[in-house]
């Protein structure tokens, strides 16, 4: 039987980028142009992110339940629509002075956004599942890339084991809970009998580990800088921005729909939180390399943003009303921490030259006097990740803080200040090089990098967003505030 017309359009996002996809892949062949990929992957990230108004339009659950198209969805679809089409414009360069096909890389990009679309809008568990494999997948090749490179291989390597271990947890968490509930729906896990199952208490702590790998939270972080290092420089700024924020989305999803799920995990999260914002940031107090460093620094900001969904569990057992304010400073958090990694691994991108060779602390000595605006854009993004007012950054700690406070978090608060005095150590360390350090005799006499227009355009908008975003949060705020957000 053939599906519905509303079920189509409730999906067409995740449609259009798997079918630009399959057209990349076949066109692949007969096309020898490099630039015509790098221009039907733009239209391809274009277009799916456009279908998601379409979906929003026609708000509702698809097949069955299986997906909900929502306000939430729609916001997720929009910014993993956004961070696929900014990696294709950072990317083209990094691929022609790399030498590396540019075909498979955008199919395989627009496959894993396609899963991230799934995941964000997945009302069901074995969908969830698939997005998350759709995802991990094309994730795993991405990061082996350049085959030529040792690093890449190791960290393609690491990311598959580890990765699949990690799928094997959520897939037998997804078992124990249709073991003990009857179902793999979202929807239909509201009983009470729920809160007394230590079955179904141990499928979603199971779940939750799968989806800790994936958000790079403390203990299952280990990959994190390896695979970061390793991996093309794009693709890291994919892996930092996109799937993060997918996992994080599935996490909401399941949080707002099934009670028992916030009633298991409060403790959970508040030892997460706690043990994440450490490892991140005392692992990157030592780093002198600056992917490693900003890897460990996404490794802290999962631990930021894992304040907030403690502060959601303890708010939503209680009956709190302020819950909603934590919810939004979860997804206000992922859209500025989005825009600022893009920005920082797109100037390390190009910066790194033929082979990655320039990615120590060393080599941005001096950066503000040959090449001043690179410079500035960097001191913005690292600003906002220490979280600076006037940046996006400072906005988003500050609801996080601030929920963390009304649950009567405090200890948790504290913890986080302290970890954020912790993180300015390691951000200011960077801007001093640039700004108060000589530049080496060679750097000297090298000439200035070049930033062609596409990536030139990355780092205008990023900063840009990151500044307007910092004065001005209140749009982005009312929207997801309203109170029908999860299709209610």
């Amino acid at each position: 039987m053939l599906p519905r017309a509303i079920d189509i359009y409730r999906v067409l996002p995740e449609l259009v980028w798997c079918g630009f996809g399959v057209l990349v892949v076949l066109m692949q062949p007969f096309v020898r142009n490099r630039h015509f990929f790098t221009f039907l992957a733009l239209i391809g990230t274009l277009a799916g992110t456009a279908a998601s108004v379409s979906a929003a339009m026609r708000a509702g659950p698809g097949f069955d339940g299986l997906v909900q198209s929502d306000s939430f969805s729609f916001f997720f679809r929009l910014l993993v629509g956004t961070v696929a089409f900014l990696v294709v414009l950072a990317a083209g360069p990094y691929l022609e002075r790399e030498r590396l096909p540019f075909a498979e890389f955008y199919a395989l990009l627009l496959f894993a956004t396609a899963g991230m679309g799934v995941l964000a809008s997945a009302q069901e568990l074995l969908t969830a599942f698939i997005g998350l494999e759709m995802s991990s997948i094309s994730s795993y090749i991405l990061a082996g890339y350049r085959r030529d490179s040792l690093k890449s291989t190791e960290s393609a390597m690491k990311y598959f084991l580890l990765g699949s271990f990690a799928t094997a947890f959520f897939l037998y968490g997804i078992a124990l809970v249709y073991g003990s509930s009857g179902t793999t729906m979202l929807t239909k896990m509201g009983s009470e009998e729920l809160f007394h199952s230590k079955l179904f208490e141990l499928g979603l702590a199971l779940i939750l580990v799968g989806l800790g790998f994936k958000v790079a939270a403390a203990p299952f972080q280990v990959w994190t800088p390896d695979v970061y290092e390793g991996a093309p420089t794009p693709v890291t700024a994919l892996f930092s921005a996109g799937p993060k924020a997918a996992a994080f989305a599935l996490l909401l999803r399941i949080f707002a729909t099934v009670p028992a799920a916030t009633h298991f995990w409060f403790w959970a999260f508040w030892g997460l939180a706690a043990l994440t914002m450490f490892a991140g940031n005392l692992g990157a107090l030592v780093q002198t390399n600056v992917k490693r460093l900003l890897a460990y620094s996404s490794i802290a900001h999962a631990g930021y943003i894992l304040v907030a969904f403690a502060a959601v569990t303890s708010m939503a057992r209680d009956g709190s009303a302020e819950a909603a304010p934590a919810y939004a400073a979860v997804l206000f958090y992922l859209l500025s921490y989005a825009l600022v990694k893009l920005g920082a691994f797109t100037i390390v991108s190009q910066l790194g030259g033929t082979g990655e060779k320039n990615l120590s602390l060393d080599d941005y000595a001096g950066l503000s006097e040959r090449q001043p605006f690179v410079a500035a854009a960097l001191s913005v993004y690292l600003l906002s990740l220490l979280g600076l007012p006037v940046t996006a950054g400072f906005f988003g700690k500050f609801y996080i803080f601030k929920a963390a406070v009304n649950s009567h978090l405090l200890w948790l608060a504290v913890l986080m200040a302290v970890n954020s005095v912790i993180g300015a150590y390691y951000y200011l360390r960077v801007i001093v090089m640039m700004y108060m350090r000589e530049s080496s005799a060679e750097a000297k006499s090298a000439a200035p990098v070049g930033f062609p227009l596409t990536v030139n355009f990355v780092l205008a908008f990023t900063v840009v967003g990151t500044l307007y975003f910092g004065l001005f949060p209140n749009r982005v705020l009312n929207f997801i505030l309203q109170p029908a957000l999860f299709g209610r």
